[in-house]
């Protein structure tokens, strides 16, 4: 069962889908990326602060090396130190401890907190510099970071409002977008409801995924429609087929009883017991088709042909014509099931049969990637208009003929749908011996 969410997640249409799933990932990419710039506006004050202060730090140390007192440039205050931190510049004791005077040689910037009428936090860069005497002079440059931290954080906060912006407007231009990009499909879908019979969808003049669409839902129509057709002309068949035998035993069990004849009621049991023997083989040859139709297919294993042709030879009613089993190999393999094989070559034995004169040969060849069995037969043969038909169910040559010698119209439709199921195929052509020749190829099993 589908999950609450899943399920009203389907339920939801398909520009609701994709504009959902794009403003999320707007919305999470720029709140990602204004939480990192967020992130980074701090060091990147610190580093501004740090570059102008750097220009006066060199300065003031090019006075003091030159023995000159430096001048502080507005908003930045220059102090001149001894090593130890004491101020040398005759103005009050900088803001400094002994710890941030000794990361001040170092060439190191130092951050910290300057607690006067107003506590205030100040960056500080130092340098040594050689006075004309000798002295060793600290000269620090400072200034105050007066209102970084409320800068970050309004910074902070506008950046994650002009996300919020952002993806809100792309939630829009999203929604618009797929509106946009679906309107051709909704209009192919309303064409396809008031499509007539018969008829199919325009195809775009755009090669893109939308004429590829309704280039695969015109194949798919006249599939459908073949199979329907297929489908109806297979039903009526199959009626007319069935009403057949069934007409046939109720008119000789009306006749049975109308005339309560010893002899006569066991030789109408004798015709109804054909007719019903005839109307079991049809329903087993139906029923075969409806499965075949429906997927339905044994497992494939290797089938040796040379063995079964013989076997199927066999079989055969006694007073059939002979039959010669010629194989040019010792074995041929082929790649399918034993009971298709069965079905195939009894049907096509016994077709031969019905129509053979003297002598049927069964020829059993192999190749590289092929096996097939050839039957051929002396009979009347096979004009040449109903070659390609003799495949379709319920087709006959002669109905007359078909229905004497005990045929259904669905021995060659199985073979052909049993053969073809399995990847090869079955031709029927002129033989040799004067009558019809079958032939069906089997992909070969390579053992």
């Amino acid at each position: 069962m589908i999950s609450s969410p899943r399920r009203w997640w389907l339920r939801r249409s398909l520009r609701f889908r994709i504009t959902l799933i794009a403003s999320t990932i707007t919305l999470a990419v720029l709140f990602g990326l204004a939480t990192l710039a967020g992130k980074a506006l701090g060091p990147l004050l610190v580093s501004s602060v740090d570059e102008e202060l750097r220009v006066t730090l060199d300065s003031a140390q090019a006075s003091v090396a030159a023995g000159r007192a430096p001048v502080p440039p507005e908003g930045i205050e220059v102090r001149v130190l001894d090593t130890a931190g004491s101020p040398v510049d005759g103005q009050r004791p900088a803001s400094l401890d002994a710890e941030d005077v000794s990361a001040l040689k170092a060439g190191l910037p130092v951050t910290n907190k300057f607690e006067g009428a107003v506590v205030s936090k100040w960056r500080w860069l130092g340098s040594v510099a050689t006075a004309p005497d000798g002295s060793q002079r600290l000269v620090a440059v400072g200034a105050p970071m007066v209102g970084s931290a409320e800068a970050v954080a309004d910074g902070s906060r506008w950046l994650l409002f002009v996300a919020l912006v952002g993806a809100l407007v792309a939630t829009l231009a999203s929604w618009l977008g797929v509106r946009a990009a679906l309107r051709p499909v909704g209009r192919m879908r309303r064409s396809v409801r008031r499509l007539p019979p018969g008829e199919r969808l325009p195809l775009p003049d755009a090669h893109d995924e939308l004429r590829a669409l309704a280039s695969d839902l015109n194949a798919l129509l006249a599939r459908q429609e073949e199979a329907s057709e297929r489908l109806r002309r297979f039903t009526g068949d199959a009626a007319h087929e069935l009403r057949s035998p069934v007409a046939s035993i109720r008119v000789q069990a009306e006749v049975a009883v109308a005339n309560p004849d010893p002899d006569l009621a066991h030789e109408t049991l004798a015709d109804v017991l054909e007719e019903a023997e005839r109307l079991s083989a049809l329903l087993d040859g139906l029923l075969t088709l409806a499965r075949s139709d429906a997927g339905e297919l044994p497992p494939v294993e290797p089938v040796e042909l040379v063995t079964e042709a013989r076997a199927a030879a066999q079989r055969l009613p006694a007073d059939a014509p002979p039959v010669r089993v010629s194989a040019a190999v010792p074995q041929a393999w082929a790649l399918a099931a034993p009971a298709e094989v069965e079905l195939v070559l009894n049907n096509l034995l016994r077709n031969a049969c019905r129509y053979a004169a003297s002598q049927i040969v069964v020829s059993v060849l192999a190749s590289r990637s092929r096996v097939r069995v050839v039957v051929d037969d002396d009979g009347p043969g096979l004009a040449p208009e109903h070659r390609e038909r003799v495949f379709d169910r319920f087709y006959r040559v002669s109905d007359d003929r078909a229905r004497t010698s005990g045929g259904t119209g669905l021995g060659l439709a199985m073979v052909a749908e049993a053969v073809r199921r399995r990847g090869g195929r079955v031709t029927v052509g002129e033989s040799p011996e004067g009558g019809a020749r079958f032939q069906v190829v089997w992909p070969k099993h390579r053992g």
